[in-house]
């Protein structure tokens, strides 16, 4: 089944729209129906491009961005590490208004429970906290994501905020669709990564140093969408709505983003991401003897 999906795409070029005489088994060149005008979709596995669409064009990102924080970290490792959150969430919250995990300032968590508040409820408390303690501070943090877009080839990218916040202009942060896939692709090989993105809720309850936190995700696609696993909104003024999004259906693994698909609205992100999965996923599904 790996076979069929890659082998049909190894002809196309990585930064092109496929078209339908490249992949013979699809009945339409691409997806229809998608808003983003910058998207990517991916094989799940070797990160072979099926479709793609201004894929090198570099635009803001908003909180797609605290997947690379959450790497950072990950890779930084000592997990059950207990954290202080910093008085200065909240000037950071704020100032921009941004989304938050509810978090106080001298709560103490740890590492692994701050991931869980960075990646569902998109805590920009969250992101703020784990860079002041492991870059430490901003600045060394955000020095510590761009030394690791380079390494992972991730040439169109640039990060000044750990959050992806417009710190200090709306277009201070941005990436790429295919820089994106890259960075999916790297994250979910990961197993705490794929643990904590692949929940829809996480319940905190209130300890000696820490009130009782619940958190869901903002990703309406675990909830809606056949197969679904992951990985992360985003949305700000300049970047609209955005999602960076993994899915597994009859052992397929995709993986694929959309880029401001709506000024304001996360439900056409989401459908943007379901016309591009079934696009792939639905002749071969209507074919073969696999579960959805």
């Amino acid at each position: 089944m790996l076979v069929l999906v890659a082998g049909h795409a190894a002809s196309a070029a990585p930064t092109a729209n496929v078209t339908h005489a490249q992949l013979p088994f699809w009945p339409t060149a691409e997806p229809d129906g998608v808003q983003a005008p910058e998207a990517e979709l991916a094989d799940g596995i070797t990160g072979t491009v099926l479709w793609s669409r201004e894929a090198n064009t570099p635009v803001p990102i908003a909180s797609i961005t605290k997947v690379m924080t959450a790497l950072v970290v990950i890779n930084a490792g000592d997990l059950e590490r207990n954290v202080t959150v910093p008085e200065g969430i909240i000037a950071y919250d704020r100032e921009y208004g941004a989304s938050t995990a509810d978090l106080v300032p001298g709560e103490v968590l740890t590492t692994r429970q701050l991931l869980y508040a960075l990646m569902l409820p998109s805590g920009c408390d969250a992101a703020y906290t784990l860079a002041e303690e492991y870059g430490p501070g901003q600045g060394a943090f955000i020095a510590k994501m761009n030394d690791t877009a380079r390494q992972l080839g991730m040439a169109g990218t640039h990060f000044s905020d750990p959050s992806g916040l417009p710190d200090p202009t709306d277009y201070s942060t941005y990436s790429t669709a295919s820089d994106l896939v890259k960075l999916g692709l790297r994250a979910m090989n990961l197993p705490v990564f794929r643990e904590i993105v692949g929940q829809q809720n996480y319940h905190l309850a209130a300890g000696p140093g820490n009130r009782e936190h619940d958190w869901r995700t903002t990703n309406r696609l675990l909830r809606d969408y056949p197969g679904a696993v992951g990985i992360k909104t985003g949305s700000t003024d300049a970047a609209g709505t955005c999602l960076l999004f993994e899915t597994v259906r009859g052992g397929l693994p995709m993986i694929g983003v959309v880029l401001h698909s709506s000024p304001d609205s996360g439900a056409v992100a989401a459908a943007d991401a379901a016309h591009m999965l079934n696009w792939v996923y639905d002749p071969i599904l209507s074919v073969l003897p696999i579960g959805p």
